[in-house]
């Protein structure tokens, strides 16, 4: 544990939240676990983004996280938490930041092409990962970085740039406590001996795959055959096949692609830390960075109609790494009903789009 970063204890108020809030009925997004609507401080009339979660542990797991995580710039801050009764159900509703300025890659594609320059990505890179490095510092796995947990706090160039949807965020375990009768030491996968490793490198991978995108406009993996997934793009996962292709690629930096090579390591244990990658040149001097216009917002806007396919692609990839973390037991995922995988062959064995 990092001492710079003090533990946060939450105790959620029992008051009405109506005491100190006017709440709307503008929906301003959908969480994981629950959907964000508008509020207002009755004193000051600010506005903020109020979360409704029904009680239950996994609600608990996140809200804690989140506040734990709300002292860093680059992470969305939790206000206020009540605990009140909403609909006959205990329910924790969560006051944060606002954040008024969109998604970071809805923000790149609003540029004119050839606005967005490599510098303008390591700067991006750099926020995100101040945010992750305040997580692990914390030892919190994000598990969830993509690009629409990425918010501008408003818009224009005021905006600070922060992570958000602590849904699937996790305390990584010491591996001190891992010596527990709760998996069979003989047959368990070199990986789960590790969840401290591992869980954290799971957030890496995801930076390596964001920072790809901001660089050219589309994912490393994605399906040669127009689907949103294919068994061969999930061959190239599994296996880290990618390649930097031309045009796009051919005036982005050496250190660029070095670091994104090092952050795509299959193996979690020789992917790089979060310290490594802050370290890194391209991300500790992103001030210095050459100024290399890029492809990307001429590809993102050339991609739009298959864009919430590869985000959806994202997520899917996610979930699985995620639930390969959580399988302890070494149940065959066949006999699994675990319900992101029930989910996942929901989609898989749905007719496709032709």
């Amino acid at each position: 544990m990092n001492s710079a970063h003090p533990i946060r204890n939450l105790v959620p108020k029992k008051t009405s939240i109506t005491e100190d809030y006017d709440i709307t009925k503008q929906v301003l997004g959908l969480g994981i676990n629950g959907k964000v609507v508008e509020c207002f401080s009755k004193k000051t009339r600010e506005k903020f983004a109020l979360k409704i979660l029904v009680e239950s542990e996994k609600a608990k797991r996140e809200v804690n996280l989140h506040w734990r995580a709300s002292g860093c710039r680059h992470i969305v801050n939790i206000i206020d938490v009540y605990e009140n009764k909403y609909h006959n159900n205990t329910c924790l509703l969560v006051v944060m930041e606002c954040m008024e300025g969109g998604e970071l890659f809805q923000r790149i594609q609003e540029k004119p092409e050839g606005a967005f320059t490599e510098r303008e990505a390591a700067q991006v890179m750099h926020e995100i990962c101040v945010a992750v490095k305040y997580l692990h510092d914390i030892d919190i796995a994000h598990r969830d970085l993509k690009p629409e947990n990425l918010l501008y706090s408003k818009p224009g160039t005021y905006g600070v740039l922060k992570l958000t949807d602590f849904g699937f965020a996790k305390e990584t375990i010491n591996k001190d406590t891992l010596q527990t009768p709760c998996y069979t030491p003989y047959y368990v996968a070199p990986e789960v001996l590790g969840p401290e490793k591992y869980d954290k490198s799971c957030d890496i991978w995801s930076l390596g795959v964001i920072m790809y995108i901001l660089l050219c406009g589309f994912p490393p993996f994605y399906s040669n055959h127009g689907l949103a997934i294919s068994p061969g793009m999930k061959k190239r996962i599994r296996t880290g096949q990618f390649t930097f292709p031309l045009p796009e690629w051919q005036n982005v930096s050496q250190d660029a692609k070095d670091l994104i090579t090092g952050m795509l390591n299959i193996d979690p244990g020789k992917r790089l830390t979060i310290e490594q990658v802050m370290s890194n040149r391209w991300i500790a001097q992103y001030t210095a960075v050459p100024q290399t216009p890029l492809h990307t917002n001429k590809m993102l806007k050339e991609g739009e109609e298959m864009w919430p396919e590869v985000q959806e692609e994202m997520t899917r990839s996610l979930a699985t790494m995620r639930v390969d973390y959580d399988q302890i037991q070494m149940k065959p995922l066949e006999k699994s009903n675990n319900s992101l995988l029930n989910k996942r062959r929901k989609k898989t064995s749905s007719p496709k789009k032709v």
